[in-house]
């Protein structure tokens, strides 16, 4: 089952080098063949929000959801089941400053 990791941060929030590190995570997590892809994120100042209104496109700079924490990437997994992705979140370093979020996919 393929479910997608979102990772969400507060932008400003300070941990060293070594705390934010994905490398091992990602190296290890290809390894599995259980992270098919994934990237960091530009900076929520760095986004476009669209949306169709009556027939009228409406552009927000910026995320359109207020929140203190933002998407800061994304992965794209392929687990045996959720278990083995809980598994897999659990050892992403941000789950220990931030937040991960698993998102299943509808696969057709």
């Amino acid at each position: 089952m393929k479910y997608l990791l979102l990772i969400c941060v507060e932008e400003g929030t300070r941990v060293t080098p070594e705390q934010a590190d994905p490398g091992p995570w990602v190296d290890e997590m290809t390894e599995r063949r259980v992270r098919l892809l994934g990237s960091e994120l530009r900076l929520t100042r760095d986004s476009t929000s669209v949306r169709v209104r009556d027939g009228e496109l409406l552009l927000t700079d910026g995320p359109f959801a207020e929140a203190k924490e933002q998407m800061a990437g994304f992965d794209l997994l392929e687990c045996a089941d959720l278990d083995e992705a809980i598994e897999v979140a659990s050892k992403h370093p941000v789950a220990r400053f931030g937040r991960v979020e698993l998102r299943p996919l509808v696969e057709e």
